[in-house]
């Protein structure tokens, strides 16, 4: 394969690790604002602490190479035990970690890897197939999107400034 070939043949791969790169800072920005001394808040019983849900958003980057490493993820099978750091430098120091797993993954992986299935199940109960592309995009990007948003509502809810996001916020830039 030639080099150029070998370019094009992975277009896919390099649009997505451009788009994780860039959530990445946004990501950094939101998760440099989460003092520890907010980490056991939550603005109702229901919800994740500040301090898990800043934790779950660092850690879904960390999932991309699980994805592109393995056909399925089979609860019934895995252990988990959350992250939970004593203070926002681990915090950092966590999602450092999994961002660099995440990228390295992408950068030794292949578009044809991409379009391999993947499989999400309990046991017996099957959550969902698609192809590992799109797994990426639902289950890693746009989960990190949600959450990420849920915690800028969480810093706005403890009046620490919010991040730009994708512009200017209230707390910085022109409004």
């Amino acid at each position: 394969m030639t080099t150029q070939s070998a370019v094009a043949s992975n277009r896919q791969i390099e649009a997505i690790l451009n788009e994780l790169k860039s959530e990445a800072e946004t990501t950094r920005r939101v998760l440099e604002r989460v003092p520890a001394e907010k980490f056991n808040w939550k603005p109702h019983e229901k919800s994740m602490e500040m301090g898990r849900l800043a934790s779950h958003v660092a850690e879904m980057f960390k999932w991309t190479p699980m994805i592109l490493n393995s056909p399925e993820l089979d609860f019934a099978k895995a252990e988990y035990k959350p992250f939970e750091p004593q203070s926002n430098q681990e915090l950092i120091g966590f999602f450092e970690q999994c961002l660099a797993e995440a990228v390295e993954s992408l950068k030794t992986a292949s578009d044809e890897a991409l379009g391999e299935n993947w499989t999400l199940r309990n046991g017996e109960t099957v959550y969902f197939t698609m192809p590992k592309s799109a797994v990426i995009r639902t289950m890693v990007l746009n989960h990190i999107f949600h959450h990420r948003g849920q915690l800028s509502v969480y810093l706005r809810l403890n009046d620490i400034p919010v991040p730009s996001i994708y512009g200017p916020s209230a707390d910085e830039g022109n409004m």
